[in-house]
């Protein structure tokens, strides 16, 4: 069994990319042309997500062959529960072997557009632990990373209630934890302290997204319940029609960030990188990675 965690060491910080699956050929093309340019990083492995209901599985899985094809990289899949029985999650895991898919993001899943709760189908998983036993009971060659929110699921009752749920996520069977996108440092220490405190020992991964465009970024936020400082905001303010300041400010804020999450302690970064590489790039290179 491959697990996950082995990238994060006290000698290693871990380095993975998350990709989304293009719409079209032009966008396959760009997508491995900005790949290449980060793979000077040398990143431990890169992960690709699906459309909602699993609409771009088929999708997903090409990618990210091609990607391991290409750089000869270990690639994880995303896959979740929404819209999914038992068994169309066990034929995909049964593909993703075949075709020698390294690790897996396990999660529940948004509910569907239009929907304002997840349900699950019958004969489906209504949580991310159960999709994590699934995966450890019938496909124990897959290494496996889980979310983790520092500010909170949206759909937690609790503080204390999310940190239980990403417990038994972990308890299940889970590698690492990658987290939630956020923009203030202290969140995520604190959460690294409320899950040590809560019996969680598996790497804290923090995700990033380095801000290139204000509008943006308040519309990614406002859906996953991440917050942007105020001080922060107010500099991308300044001139919010100029793309290229913009670019800059999200740049030097995201690599301040990545700087003192390294220097105190984090076990890797995780880059949301929105198939491009330009904000990726610059962020790494500033901050001396």
């Amino acid at each position: 069994m491959a697990s996950v965690a082995q990238f994060y060491t006290s000698e290693h910080k871990g380095l993975s990319f998350e990709l989304f699956p293009p719409k079209t050929e032009q966008g396959d093309a760009a997508l491995m042309r900005h790949m290449e340019v980060l793979m000077q990083f040398s990143p431990d492995y890169i992960t690709c997500t699906y459309g909602a209901g699993g609409s771009t599985q088929t999708k997903t899985m090409d990618v990210i062959t091609a990607v391991k094809t290409a750089f000869d990289v270990p690639v994880a899949s995303h896959l979740t529960c929404v819209g999914s029985t038992a068994d169309d999650l066990r034929s995909y895991l049964e593909e993703a072997s075949r075709k020698e898919v390294d690790f897996l993001v396990a999660l529940r899943g948004d509910p569907p557009q239009g929907d304002s709760k997840f349900q699950a189908v019958e004969g489906g998983f209504s949580y991310a632990n159960e999709l994590v036993e699934f995966i450890r009971a019938e496909f124990p060659q897959f290494g496996m990373a889980v979310a983790g929110y520092p500010e909170v699921h949206q759909e937690a009752l609790s503080a204390e209630s999310d940190l239980e749920n990403l417990k038994r996520k972990v308890d299940a069977g889970a590698d690492i934890v990658i987290t939630q996108l956020f923009y203030d440092n202290t969140d995520y220490f604190d959460f690294c302290d409320r899950c040590e405190t809560a019996g969680i020992e598996v790497p804290i991964v923090p995700g990033i997204l380095p801000v290139t465009n204000l509008a943006q970024i308040q519309r990614i936020t406002s859906l996953c319940g991440s917050k942007l400082p105020d001080q922060f905001v107010q500099r991308l303010s300044q001139k919010e029609d100029d793309a290229d300041w913009q670019f800059e400010v999200g740049v030097e804020f995201a690599a301040a960030q990545v700087k003192e999450l390294i220097d105190q302690g984090a076990a890797g970064v995780h880059f949301y990188v929105l198939n491009k590489s330009q904000a990726t790039l610059r962020v790494l290179e500033a901050a001396d990675w």
